[in-house]
């Protein structure tokens, strides 16, 4: 049961992230957002996001790219990025 709690709470912290990404916060501000207002330690937050950047290198780049040039990300476009992602997720699942 352990096990369950855990996963569901990587999945949220996942799920916060995601929502962050929206707002086009750099990994900084989401860190600082996530323990502010939802009392997630910083490390968990900074593991969750390094997993997700192996896991999605090349929506990163592109992310940080856009960040460093202080280009603001619609939330349609982040949006379809994220669906994109969970479902190139979905298809590496189903093989």
């Amino acid at each position: 049961m352990a096990d369950s709690s855990s996963a569901s709470y990587i999945h949220m912290v996942h799920h916060m992230i995601e929502k962050c990404l929206i707002f086009n916060m750099s990994k900084e501000e989401c860190v600082e957002a996530l323990f502010k207002h939802a009392n997630i330690t910083p490390v968990i937050t900074s593991t969750v996001w390094k997993e997700l950047e192996k896991e999605n290198k090349e929506f990163f780049k592109a992310y940080e790219e856009r960040q460093s040039k202080q280009e603001q990300m619609s939330e349609e476009e982040t949006t379809q990025l994220i669906q994109k992602i969970i479902s190139d997720s979905s298809k590496e699942s189903d093989d």
